[in-house]
């Protein structure tokens, strides 16, 4: 089922998340934005914890998550601890609730149209798990430019694929 498939790949990419987040010596620097650099990593962490809980745990799930968008951008100082909850609520609202999706849903349009048009919930949930992964290797780029080190914190290992 393609849903409990996205729910591997998307809870994967969390977990690395999380990882890149442990990867900072200091948390300030998770605030960083090093000139030419637009976002933090903090500020990328909570943009994909909002977009998963938007798109995947309140229009599908009805967790009651309410978005702020601008915030995700915008906010700054949030602590390490925080981020890492923020997170592994995420995971939980996606595993709960593509466990719980009828399948039947993927071939439906997704709630929100995307740029003015209708689009396939399975596409919808694809590229969300794209743009998980554009972001994370942001992430990355960031903490090691940010710390000087070079070393990996074993994103996207493929080893998880083998159930």
């Amino acid at each position: 089922m393609l849903q409990l498939e996205l729910s591997l790949f998307i809870n994967r990419e969390l977990i690395t998340l999380r990882n890149e987040l442990l990867a900072y010596p200091d948390e300030s620097q998770i605030w960083a934005r090093p000139a030419g650099t637009p976002n933090s990593a903090g500020n990328l962490a909570l943009h994909l914890v909002g977009n998963l809980r938007w798109y995947i745990g309140a229009q599908y799930g009805a967790t009651g998550y309410v978005r702020d968008r601008d915030l995700e951008f915008s906010d700054s100082g949030v602590s390490r601890e925080e981020l890492l909850r923020l997170i592994a609520t995420a995971a939980d609202e996606v595993t709960r609730t593509f466990a719980a999706l009828d399948p039947a849903l993927l071939e439906q349009p997704h709630p929100i149209d995307v740029a003015g048009k209708p689009c396939r919930a399975d596409r919808f949930f694809l590229h969300l798990t794209v743009h998980l992964a554009y972001h994370l290797g942001q992430v990355d780029y960031h903490r090691r430019s940010v710390t000087g080190s070079a070393i990996s914190v074993g994103a996207i290992p493929s080893i998880a694929l083998v159930s």
